[in-house]
């Protein structure tokens, strides 16, 4: 297999934050989100989707069984 530098290092830097954070998944974490809002980047929001899913419409298994597959182009 032919080895890709830039994956390795991007593979040497993950282990090395992780080792930073003793390889706790949620101080690492912790550390991603301090040093997001310490920054003057505007970052992408991951705000969950509008909708209230009790009010969302809801599909019975039992109505997929019985429907017909799209046809194939």
């Amino acid at each position: 297999m032919i080895r890709d530098a830039v994956v390795d290092e991007v593979r040497a830097i993950r282990d090395e934050l992780a080792k930073e954070c003793g390889y706790d998944i949620h101080k690492l974490f912790e550390s991603f989100r301090h040093l997001e809002a310490s920054s003057a980047t505007n970052h992408a929001s991951s705000a969950p989707r509008s909708g209230d899913p009790e009010t969302a419409e809801q599909i019975d298994p039992a109505d997929e069984e019985q429907s017909t597959p799209a046809p194939r182009r």
